[in-house]
């Protein structure tokens, strides 16, 4: 039977959507794990948010989160747990480099504003840019604090507090197991070198609050 204008106009707005969705995963890495080209992460996708993107959620079920993840960076990253202070892979990590989304290998900090919080993990003072992080209520264990998530994967990163120093005032409490650094010398053949600028004598000068 043929299609009436409705269903053909229907037809062609699923697949064009389908199209969409199948585009954006190509360009964040969300691909089948046989076809990434690095098994720890997928290649960045720094672009700006598209409508698409804001329409078609990545597509990750969790038991893909699972494969990808270590059993402890699955705790942190997707039931909101906590590592041990000073007992995690960067704490007391001093090398200048960029810290990303183990998932999406979205960047998400930069040492440059990495400071020793004396907490026992990750502290900073803001992203790397804006819109890579959002900031949920979090009203669990008794307390009131505000989650920080990755915006791209809504994987839980820490918390943020009002306790940090100069030039935001902020506290970027992040937990090792929701990053993986990528070095300064490393940048470029990672994938990331659009962020070498971030870590030129005059660049603080240039950068959001």
């Amino acid at each position: 039977m043929p299609h009436s204008p409705r269903s053909q106009h229907a037809v062609k707005f699923s697949c064009a959507t389908l199209a969409a969705c199948a585009g954006l995963l190509l360009a964040t890495g969300f691909v089948a794990p046989d076809q990434q080209e690095s098994p720890e992460m997928a290649k960045p996708n720094d672009k700006p948010a598209s409508n698409v993107e804001q329409q078609c959620p990545l597509p990750i079920s969790e038991a893909e989160f699972k494969k990808r993840l270590s059993a402890e960076q699955y705790s942190v990253m997707r039931e909101g747990g906590t590592e041990r202070p000073f007992a995690n892979a960067y704490w007391n990590n001093h090398r200048p480099g960029l810290y990303v989304d183990p998932v999406s290998g979205e960047a998400l900090f930069a040492s440059t504003d990495k400071f020793d919080s004396r907490t026992g993990w990750p502290s900073f003072t803001r992203p790397v840019k804006p819109g890579v992080v959002e900031e949920h209520a979090d009203t669990s264990h008794g307390m009131t604090r505000i989650e920080v998530k990755a915006k791209q994967t809504g994987s839980h990163l820490g918390h943020l507090f009002d306790d940090g120093p100069t030039p935001t005032g902020m506290r970027y409490c992040i937990n090792s197991a929701a990053l993986k650094f990528i070095p300064l010398e490393d940048l470029e053949k990672a994938g990331y070198g659009q962020y070498a600028s971030l870590f030129k004598p005059d660049a603080g000068s240039a950068r959001h609050p």
